[in-house]
């Protein structure tokens, strides 16, 4: 299925139903009165989370949406029946905005979680409503309200423990295909990842940990160089982010000024993402040219007082006390408590 993870939608509640004019004409009633019943509600537009959907795909081909009209009123004082509610199903992690002003209108981050953004209009009343003793016949009902309409922005933020992040071809599908169970495309050419993927890796003692795999991220990504523009969204939700640094370049490249870039792309996207706890991920160990540079490029990180974890996604060497280092920074607050 195509990973859609931002879609625009015409969005309307349901007009309320006229109230009814309308006069008693039965048999053996000598002086008829009023009996127009009311209009019915216009339906209301809900959003709701659910885990069964992964992308906004689906509301892309359909981006005009609209909840039921209440049904107009009718004699003998019977009331229209209520529009019926437009719900719209969204994956959980998806943001709805106000499309003209950016407003957040809603943020969907748990199964379930349900929000009503536009009320239906309220139905109008019949000329029953209006019987007075100076005026015992009304020849006048209301109209129903006007719904609501919004242009919406929804965007698709996924839901993940644990967030990679790096240049292209730093390793990262490499290792959530090591330590999960999702397969991206793997290969040795720029954007080999094209979307963001979900893997959940299996813990000891049966606990586990959702990662997110990010595409590719280079210098200029905040300002819409590459694919991480796209993407950079996906790593707010991450509680850690794992940073991974391939080393095998050198000297072609330098892989110090290159995580440097790109935690300056996370600052220019956004202070609150370049804040977050980052561990740093040595790739490719089996590879003997990384090798050959580990020692001086752990001792430059470690004198930023940063710990490094040198992996290997080929062989699985470093990669459990990686996962343990992980696991300690997402559980130890929570298991002290």
């Amino acid at each position: 299925m195509k990973f859609i993870d931002e879609v625009t939608l015409f969005t309307a509640s349901g007009h309320g139903g006229a109230g009814c004019v309308a006069f008693r004409h039965e048999k053996f009633i000598e002086f008829g009165g009023p009996s127009g019943g009311d209009g019915g509600k216009g339906g209301d537009v809900i959003f709701v989370a659910t885990s069964g959907l992964s992308t906004l795909l689906e509301l892309r081909h359909r981006p005009h949406q609209k909840a039921e009209k209440g049904h107009n009123g009718m004699g003998k004082n019977r009331h229209g029946a209520g529009g019926e509610d437009l719900v719209i199903k969204v994956p959980v992690g998806t943001v709805v905005k106000d499309a003209e002003t950016d407003e957040p209108l809603a943020d969907l981050t748990e199964d379930g979680q349900k929000v009503i953004l536009l009320k239906g209009g309220r139905g109008g009343q019949g000329n029953a409503r209006f019987a007075t003793a100076t005026n015992k016949a009304p020849k006048f009902s209301q109209p129903g309200e006007e719904g609501e309409e919004r242009k919406l922005r929804l965007e698709l933020k996924l839901m993940a423990d644990v967030g990679l992040l790096g240049l292209p071809n730093a390793g990262k599908s490499s290792l959530i295909s090591k330590i999960s169970a999702a397969r991206p495309k793997i290969a040795d050419y720029p954007f080999t990842t094209m979307v963001p993927s979900l893997g959940v890796v299996a813990y000891k003692n049966y606990r586990s940990f959702v990662v997110a795999d990010i595409p590719g991220i280079i210098e200029g990504a905040h300002a819409g160089a590459g694919l991480g523009h796209r993407f950079l969204k996906h790593l707010e939700r991450s509680g850690i982010l794992l940073h991974l640094v391939d080393i095998s370049w050198m000297p072609d490249r330098d892989p110090l000024a290159e995580y440097q870039a790109v935690c300056r792309e996370l600052a220019l996207f956004s202070p609150e993402l370049a804040a977050k706890e980052q561990v740093v991920v040595i790739t490719k160990t089996d590879l003997p040219q990384t090798q050959e540079r580990l020692a001086e490029i752990r001792a430059w990180f470690e004198g930023q007082k940063i710990t490094v974890f040198p992996i290997s996604s080929a062989t699985g060497e470093g990669v459990e006390a990686l996962l343990d280092e992980i696991a300690r920074r997402l559980w130890a607050d929570r298991d002290k408590g």
